[in-house]
């Protein structure tokens, strides 16, 4: 009986919030709650959720001064200079932007937050694209599989999640798997290089001239066939040659094609450029090398941060305020879990639903449900929201991998493997934010993106077990 509330408990769960009927945070709690009272368990549901809150509180404050700390980080510029270098190096050439777009989108993806990260790489990539006529599937492609694998950062969701789901140290989940994330990454990156090689052939090769040599700022094409929007080129010859420049009317200053971000926003501190560069490589290292707890960390980070870029009451108010949504939505999700996870085990239900599906796992698969949880995360993130994975479907798998002798740190790793193609998932709000500012119909998106991503994912699996962190 256990064993059937359980599935069904998990199925209500996965269907209210796949229609969404209801927000993910009433899901969490609501549904668990309805159906300790069904098991006959409720006069011990107050156990249950002070238990998963106790476990829970350290990665939701985790969670909280991550966000606060890398939105104050892009609120005071820090990543501003990064944008225009990336948009320097690209110099109009087809293959670069595409390299460059991976290589924006991974930085910006430190901040945790898929929306963000798309609204910078969009702003600041966008006008080349329409420019040199590039593909705009392209950009989001890219954007997405290099947030999807960024996004494994304990900040970022999914390891948070695998983290409380199983109650286990984020740091102990994601620092093993750096290596195989780093392949992920350097996958991306190559499969940018390709893409952007294969525009190249199409447009021609591109570039954007110094001011000494051209006399002024202006965007000019170099090769024939490149199309630039729709501006209207006009030749001229160099050097008595066949090949001709042709310069693109209306471009005449470049510097908005390096903005990236508003260059007048009030919240900019360029003179505590340094130090907030300074504060956030320390930060990190300190989070790789385990110094202290990421929470820890996080909160002296925030709190530093907060009162020296703004050492006025107001302003810091102002600040926390800005993120506060960001705040509240990912620290409430993260406590009503613990109502959801705590039933879960609580009840015994997780126990059950294991059994049964030890059972029915055949045996010679069940050493190797690393591996299995690795592979079904690929299509099981693309249909059901992180939320779902994560706290209906990973205990489970974790639950039978212990059986076999897998460790519960194999099996969150491998449930982290899915995340470059769920960033694509029609059921990531993020993924409307991209494709919505790049203009692109979601479908073409889909349709462009949905293979390399599932071999982006089989790459870090693959790298996982290579290095033996899966």
């Amino acid at each position: 009986m256990l064993t059937i509330l359980g599935f069904a408990m998990i199925a209500t769960f996965l269907v209210l919030i796949m229609t969404k009927k209801m927000s993910p945070i009433a899901a969490l709690v609501l549904i668990p709650a309805l159906f300790c009272v069904a098991v006959g368990n409720g006069a011990h549901l107050g156990d249950y959720v002070i238990d998963g809150v106790s476990s829970l509180a350290p990665t939701a404050a985790m969670l909280m001064f991550a966000i606060v700390y890398f939105g104050v980080m892009i609120d005071v510029g820090l990543f501003d200079p990064v944008v225009r270098a990336i948009l320097r190096f690209c110099k109009a050439d087809p293959m670069r932007v595409v390299v460059g777009t991976a290589v924006l989108a991974a930085i910006v993806s430190l901040d945790g937050d898929g929306s963000t990260t798309f609204m910078i790489t969009v702003s600041a990539m966008y006008p080349l694209y329409k420019r040199l006529g590039m593909s705009l599937v392209v950009m989001t492609g890219v954007a997405a599989m290099a947030n999807g694998v960024m996004n494994t950062v304990p900040w970022g969701g999914p390891t948070a999640r695998a983290a409380t789901a199983l109650k286990l140290d984020a740091a102990d989940i994601f620092v093993p798997m750096i290596p195989a994330l780093l392949v992920g990454l350097l996958g991306v990156l190559g499969l940018a290089y390709v893409l952007g090689l294969r525009e190249r052939r199409r447009l021609g090769a591109l570039r954007i001239e110094d001011e000494e040599s051209v006399g002024a700022k202006e965007a000019v094409l170099v090769g024939a066939g490149a199309a630039a929007g729709p501006a209207r080129p006009r030749k001229r010859p160099v050097g008595g040659g066949t090949d001709h420049v042709d310069r693109v009317d209306g471009v005449d200053d470049d510097e908005d094609l390096l903005k990236g971000l508003d260059p007048d926003r009030p919240t900019l501190r360029p003179r505590l450029y340094w130090f907030n560069a300074l504060l956030t490589g320390v930060l990190l290292t300190a989070m790789i090398l385990e110094l202290l707890p990421i929470p820890v960390l996080f909160l002296l980070g925030a709190a530093l941060a907060l009162s020296v870029n703004y050492p006025r009451l107001p302003d810091q108010k102002a600040r926390i305020a800005a993120h506060a949504d960001n705040v509240l939505n990912v620290s409430g999700m993260v406590f009503a879990a613990a109502v959801f996870t705590g039933v879960l085990q609580g009840t015994g239900m997780v126990d059950h639903m294991a059994g049964w599906l030890v059972d029915t796992v055949p045996e010679g698969l069940g050493p190797h449900m690393a591996l299995v949880t690795g592979v079904l995360s690929l299509p099981l993130t693309y249909f059901m929201s992180n939320d779902g994975f994560y706290f209906g479907v990973l205990p489970v798998l974790a639950e039978a991998g212990a059986a076999h002798g897998v460790t519960p740190l194999e099996m969150a790793r491998a449930s982290l493997v899915g995340q470059p193609l769920h960033m694509s998932s029609p059921l990531v709000p993020a993924v409307y934010v991209l494709v919505g500012m790049a203009r692109v119909e979601f479908g073409d998106h889909t349709r462009f993106v949905v293979k390399w991503a599932a071999l982006t994912c089989l790459l870090i699996l693959a790298a996982g077990i290579l290095f033996g962190t899966i």
